[in-house]
């Protein structure tokens, strides 16, 4: 009895701590190995194409060409991080419009707004193979999810979009439809 409590003079706090470390990592260990506890990897259940939109506000052009053009690749950065290049299926851009007033209260009418001719709203759609999780599709260890701000970049652009929209292409490679949602407002 006396050998064992000068071997315990002898060990430091530290060391209690260590072995303490020690001990639980291999407790976690062991319930990881026996799938009572879930990694990060074996929460993805499956990798799939992915489209997703990315609405882009504002855009001054002045030329007669638009920079970005369909079946061409774009540089994608997700929060100002760079993530690869992409291949672009879509892109339709509109010039800024304002919403005026008839004679009749009852009935409005949207009209180009001359006043900035040079104005541009973009919809751009991207194509990406991503893992799906329970909590979404993941590109570049980002979660892609409506509202996300999207740096694309090309030869001679580069602009700030968020994604608006997002579809898991299913197996039978059905397009995006380009289906117009009408909100009402009152």
């Amino acid at each position: 009895m006396q050998k064992l409590a000068d071997i315990l003079k002898k060990i430091r706090v530290v060391d209690f701590v260590i072995i303490a470390g020690v001990i639980i990592a291999l407790i976690v260990g062991f319930f990881t190995f026996t799938n009572f506890r879930q990694t990060a990897d074996k929460q993805i259940e499956a990798t799939s194409k992915i489209k997703f939109q990315v609405f882009i506000r504002s855009v001054t052009l002045t030329s007669e060409k638009m920079p970005i053009e369909k079946n061409t690749k774009t540089f994608i950065s997700i929060r100002n991080v760079p993530y690869s290049d992409l291949n672009i299926v879509d892109v339709q851009a509109d010039r800024k419009k304002i919403v005026l007033p008839t004679f009749n209260s009852k009935n409005l009418i949207i009209v180009e707004d001359v006043s900035q001719a040079n104005l541009y709203d973009i919809l751009v759609t991207l194509e990406d193979t991503a893992k799906i999780t329970k909590d979404g599709a993941v590109v570049g260890g980002n979660k892609i999810k409506m509202g996300l701000p999207i740096t694309l970049e090309g030869e001679n652009y580069k602009f700030t979009g968020t994604v608006s929209n997002l579809q898991i292409v299913p197996d039978d490679h059905e397009v995006m439809s380009n289906q117009s949602t009408t909100y009402d407002v009152q």
